[in-house]
Formats: structure tokens, sequence, C-alpha cells
């Protein structure tokens, strides 16, 4: 079956003269939406999550990419008009098309999920915050991306993430507890018993304690919210692999972009799906104001995370590579590109 017709580095259709392929796509990806992690310690896990102390720390790079297929693209950018009214009942439906429309962009989520896989899906649940304050993901889009998983035949469906704020209350008032039950997910809060000590053979970081559903699964699906970040200037992809990890997180801090290469190099995603239906520009991570969320209706997906990330923080807080250290140090380990304009890339519209 023939894939999505993909967009070559030749220039765009339309696309002025003296204006970069960077800078057109960019633009491409501002036209759908609207105009308008975790940063600290967690409290529950410094207060109640311990380390255990084995005889030898475990030494396993979890690597669940699948093989790369040229007609697919590596980057799909789904999003709604502009022009479209936003009303209550649509934004509850929209987040889950969108979600549907990106992996159908992808080549579905039977590429990506086979029989009988054991899948974790890793949503933002770091904060006790409600969806339309944009500090976690959608979650009528993590809802979506379980009912995707089971209709690929997938064995389990975990929706888990290792929360800043206290972990029912995050769950609770993200939505994401109630939404992923609904679609039959197996909804797991973090557990100080379920921490397994790991080597993580990073520069920065090494032995650290690491839930164990992210190491005993076959397929992970990154689901991050686009956000500002007072650190990095956003927090992304990458970013949200810190909700993985228990102990003192904030230590991280003191070498954030090594540290987020480190985790990036260790867990690889069998895909990503970057929620942009609503994001945070100012006053990240935890954000609070309503002020500081805009409305975008994106969805943007891939298998490349490191130009996943490069393309959501050019197209909505204008930041380059050279802005966000951390993307050309994981581009540097081999873990993708920076230079998204030369992928195989579709942006598109929902009808």
């Amino acid at each position: 079956m023939a894939g999505p017709t993909e967009v070559n580095p030749a220039p765009l259709p339309g696309q002025p003269s003296g204006v970069s392929r960077r800078e057109a796509m960019v633009q491409l990806l501002r036209l759908g939406g609207i105009a308008a992690g975790a940063a600290g310690l967690g409290v529950w896990l410094s207060e109640r999550s311990s380390r255990p102390i084995p005889a030898r720390a475990e030494q396993a790079r979890r690597d669940h990419r699948i093989a790369a297929d040229p007609q697919w693209p590596q980057l799909a950018v789904s999003q709604y008009p502009a022009s479209q009214p936003s009303y209550t009942v649509a934004q509850a439906v929209e987040p889950r098309a969108l979600v549907e429309h990106a992996l159908e962009s992808l080549g579905g989520m039977k590429r990506f999920v086979g029989r009988q896989d054991v899948v974790v899906i890793k949503p933002n649940i770091a904060w006790d915050r409600t969806p339309e304050q944009a500090a976690n993901t959608n979650p009528e889009a993590v809802a979506e991306v379980v009912r995707q998983c089971w209709q690929a035949g997938a064995k389990r469906v975990i929706v888990t993430d290792v929360s800043c704020n206290e972990p029912r209350r995050c769950f609770q008032r993200s939505g994401i507890r109630a939404a992923a039950r609904a679609e039959g997910a197996e909804v797991i809060l973090p557990d100080p018993e379920m921490f397994r000590e790991v080597d993580l053979n990073g520069v920065v970081l090494k032995s650290w304690p690491v839930f164990t559903p992210f190491l005993e699964c076959d397929k992970i699906v990154n689901m991050p919210i686009a956000k500002h970040h007072s650190l990095t200037g956003a927090t992304l992809s990458m970013k949200n692999w810190y909700g993985i990890l228990g102990g003192q997180r904030n230590r991280l801090h003191q070498q954030i972009h090594q540290s987020l290469v480190d985790l990036a190099s260790f867990m690889l995603p069998t895909v990503t799906l970057m929620d942009c239906y609503r994001i945070l520009l100012r006053n990240g991570p935890t954000g609070g104001s309503l002020e500081d969320v805009a409305l975008k209706k994106t969805m943007v997906a891939g298998t490349d995370p490191v130009a996943l990330d490069a393309w959501v923080a050019k197209a909505y807080w204008n930041l380059d590579p050279e802005h966000l250290p951390y993307l050309q140090m994981a581009a540097n380990r081999g873990l993708g590109t920076v230079d998204f304009e030369k992928l195989p890339v579709k942006v598109s519209q929902v009808a």
C-alpha cells in the first residue's frame, strides 16, 4: 500500500523566494493553530520513594524502535483549520481525531504495535492541573492512543507516569486516569516498591531507580505535551523521560542538557506523539493561568524525537538548536537529526 505523499527537500508549494525551507515548513505548522516533565523535586517521591540497593545495578538500554520504512514520513503534523470554531464537545473530539490522523500519516498503529505486545503509554501526568491549564497531556489524546493499541492487537496497554505533585491528584485532576480506564487501559500510579536500580550508562546519569513498567514492556508510546520550561526554554519529548525515574530528580537540573540526552539514549520509544492541542507558552512547566495557554489544535508525531523536538521548539518558541543544547548533543549521539526540514514530513489538516 502506498504511503502518504512525502515532502522532499525541494521548495514547498507557494514558498516565496528568499524564504528558507525551514521557515516555510514552520509557517505551515503555524497555519493550523489558533494564535494565541517535571521542573522541581517531586514531593511525593522525595518523601516516600526509597532507592533500592541491589548488589549490582541492572544494565540494559531500552530500545523499542521499529525498522525505518521509506514509504512513510518520519514526521507528521496534523492540524485543525484555524478558522474552525471551538466548542466544548469539539474539544473532546478533536484531540482524538488528531491522534488518529497523525498515526495514519505514519502508517497506522499496526506499524508500531503487534499482536500480544505489552504497550506502555507515557503521558505527562506530572502536575495537579486540569486539561485546560495545559500542564499535562490531553486526556482524550491518551484515550485514543489506548484505543488504537487495542485495535492493533496489544496484549496489555498500560498508562503511567512518575508524577511531581501527589500522584492520585495528578492522575485524577488531569482527566487521564478516567479517560484511559474508559478505554480499558491499566492505569498504574507510581509505587515506591516498583522501582529498580538500573545502570543508565550515561555521561551524567549512572545508576538510578527506574519505574518497572518502563523496564518490562515490548513497546513504548511517548506522549509529551509541548510546554515552556524555565531552564531549557521548552519541555518536549526528551524531557518527558524524567517521568520514568524515582529518586531526587532535581539533582539532574545541575546538568540538565546532558541528563536529557542520557535519558533519551537509554529509553528509545516506538513512536512519539507530541500533544500541541493546547500548549503552555509561558510559566512552565507547572502553569496554572489560562492566560499562558494557547489553543493550537495540532498533533506532531514521529519516529525521530530529535527532529520532533526541534520542529516544535522552533514553531512555538522560535528556539533553534543553539538555544537548546541537548538537541545537538542528542543528534551527535545518533538519536536523530536537528535538521527536520531535510526529513520526509507530512503536514496536513484534519477534514
